[in-house]
């Protein structure tokens, strides 16, 4: 087995590896050695074809079908270089204030979020798309939702030179987006910051070592080798800073040797379940070309959903259809004539949704949607149908409706053709968007796995900075708030490792 020696060792290089690592990147200049630790491949710009079946095996956890453990709800997450931030679309929000205040984290204040949100917003060159640069799918969401009533917002976004490719989920091809594959990672390692890749994390040991086994690229496969040799090898570091994800650092935790005095791990694991929608129209639009994301509704407080534009790829919406035959085949056939709107339920933290481990240390999702999340999802539905009609529509496929094709002439009707008393766990097509909570902040370790900045009870030398932070759900996108919360744990760490190191 190889050994090595650093100072400071990051598990993940997404959206909050990739802010710790440029954020400790001042350390190598002092002599410290920072290594970031990342399970997937770098990509070479020129790797990504946009092409569906081409790049979700190689960008996904099991080519983005990961499922929870009853098999009725799909996790997408990236293991690549950057994260899952190479693969979402670019939206960024700050926490809203009542969801920072809701959490109730001594030491966590909502100005606080909001100033760290601001500067990585400038910094990943976040901003409104301009008018021209709107395509019909959003268009007419927006034109829908304010015909329909619907207070409309558009989204931020954090893209630089953007050409409309709509190729956001399966890697900008034109480098546009700026994830930490873009800005935070590349300046860490201007800095010094030294990034190994195709290097999984098999546990933590207590002695603040990392088992880490380097992989060979597989024969024909995308992305670049890794940077070390390949095999095993123990890391000694004198702090650790898990950012592997809501599923990988809880998962990592359940797996290690330590001595961990909090029963928490795991434990409060919540996403927004999320379904598609569409809407056939008379005439084409352009729906494919075009940035896929720029306005929403957010009806969380009062309806427990939020509604975003979206356009999927073929594959992604025909799985999204419900039904098979002739009557799927019909909605397929007109997709450049597609209107999509993605409908998000506003879950909550609930006793026995977790993130747990099989007898291999793999993780496994339990997962069980609440009475409120299919409530959410059924007025998300409505919502959507309206705004699609509002828009134009002549028919509306909505999965909680029964048979789920709707004429424009039933559009009266909404309420009572789309219902609750429809929906069969693994008849819709439901997947889970902006994972969250498994290592949440808290008091003590008798109700949480760290403090307010990322320390895990008990070992002050082993910090959390990622979406399993989340004590709760944050009901918007949570790019934005992973990056602030990551840049609090490397204040606190820069801070911190003097006396870690003695």
């Amino acid at each position: 087995m190889n050994e090595r020696r650093y100072d400071v060792v990051i598990v993940g290089s997404g959206a909050g590896g990739g802010t710790v690592a440029q954020a400790l990147a001042p350390l190598v200049r002092a002599g410290k050695r920072v290594l970031v630790l990342e399970q997937g491949p770098r990509f070479a710009d020129e790797e990504f074809s946009g092409r569906e079946l081409d790049m979700a095996p190689q960008l996904y956890r099991d080519a983005g079908g990961f499922l929870t453990a009853d098999g009725t709800m799909t996790l997408a997450f990236a293991e690549a270089y950057g994260g899952s931030t190479l693969v979402y679309t670019g939206t960024s929000l700050v926490a809203p204030e009542r969801v920072i205040h809701g959490w109730n984290v001594p030491g966590l204040e909502h100005g606080d979020i909001a100033r760290r949100s601001a500067k990585y917003a400038a910094e990943n060159h976040v901003h409104p798309l301009p008018p021209e640069e709107i395509n019909d799918n959003n268009r007419l969401f927006a034109e829908g939702a304010r015909k329909a009533g619907f207070q409309v917002e558009q989204f931020p976004v954090n893209v630089k030179g953007c050409k409309g490719s709509s190729l956001c989920n399966l890697g900008c091809p034109n480098q546009a987006k700026q994830g930490t594959n873009r800005v935070q990672l590349p300046n860490a390692e201007r800095g010094g910051v030294e990034v190994v890749t195709r290097a999984a994390v098999l546990r933590i040991n207590g002695d603040r070592s990392l088992d880490v086994r380097v992989s060979e690229k597989p024969a024909g496969a995308k992305g670049r080798p890794s940077e070390w040799d390949v095999g095993d090898h123990r890391v000694q570091a004198d702090a650790i800073v898990l950012a592997a994800g809501a599923i990988g650092s809880p998962a990592l935790l359940l797996r290690s040797p330590l001595p961990l005095p909090s029963s928490q791990v795991g434990h409060g694991f919540t996403c927004h379940p999320a379904l598609i929608l569409v809407g056939v129209h008379p005439q084409a639009i352009t729906n494919d070309v075009g940035h896929p994301k720029s306005f929403y509704v957010d009806r969380a407080v009062e309806e427990r959903f939020v509604l975003e534009t979206c356009m999927y790829f073929p594959f992604t919406t025909a799985k999204a259809i419900t039904g098979f035959g002739p009557s799927h085949s019909a909605v397929m056939r007109v997709f450049p004539r597609l209107q999509q709107i993605l409908v998000l339920a506003i879950d909550h933290s609930t006793p026995g949704n977790r993130v747990a481990v099989d007898g291999e240390g793999q993780p496994v999702v339990r997962y069980r949607y609440t009475d409120e999340a299919l409530d959410g999802l059924v007025r998300g539905n409505r919502a959507a149908a309206r705004i699609f009609f509002a828009a134009g529509a002549v028919q509306v496929h909505a999965p909680f409706a029964d048979p789920p094709l709707i004429e424009a002439r039933d559009a009266h009707r909404l309420d009572q053709l789309i219902d609750g008393r429809y929906w069969k766990p693994g008849k819709q097509t439901i997947s889970a968007a902006h994972l969250m909570g498994g290592c949440g902040m808290g008091r003590t370790s008798a109700d949480s796995v760290t403090d307010a900045w990322g320390r895990v009870h008990g070992l002050p030398w082993l910090r959390v900075a990622d979406a399993s932070l989340f004590p709760d759900a944050l009901e918007i996108n949570p790019y934005l708030t992973i990056m602030a919360l990551a840049d609090r744990v490397a204040e606190g760490l820069l801070a911190d490792l003097a006396a870690l190191a003695a």
